[in-house]
């Protein structure tokens, strides 16, 4: 039998950012760049309507509420994204193990997706 193996912070990273990329194509947004290490924001820069958006995407671990934000980092973010007339958003995905939020989560197990949407900064 395989032994279990954990999730990396960047595999968990990624995982987010497929959650929120997904939701992105799907509401007709047009992929400009995408940045995915954790610490290098934004993580997307796309293109909607002729608006330019600038979305931010956390990995949010279990209990912490996944709309919650760091203010300071999405203030600095907000005035980046007013340099070029774009929109600025926080995407906060909370992934839990499915048999025990208290886990992590593991490699081809089952996991819960807490993921309330983009909230425009």
């Amino acid at each position: 039998m395989e032994e279990r193996r954990q999730l990396t912070e960047q595999e968990l990273h990624n995982l987010a950012m497929n959650i929120v990329g997904k939701q992105l194509e799907e509401d007709g947004f047009e992929f400009m760049g995408i940045n995915s290490k954790p610490k290098k924001n934004p993580q997307y820069v796309c293109l909607k309507d002729k608006i330019l958006h600038f979305i931010v995407v956390r990995n949010v671990k279990y209990p912490k509420s996944t709309t919650m934000f760091d203010n300071e980092l999405m203030g600095k973010m907000k005035d980046h994204a007013n340099k070029f007339e774009a929109k600025t958003y926080y995407a906060g995905v909370g992934l839990s193990n499915a048999s025990n939020q208290e886990l992590p989560v593991y490699l081809n197990e089952d996991y819960i997706v807490d993921y309330q949407g983009l909230i425009e900064i």
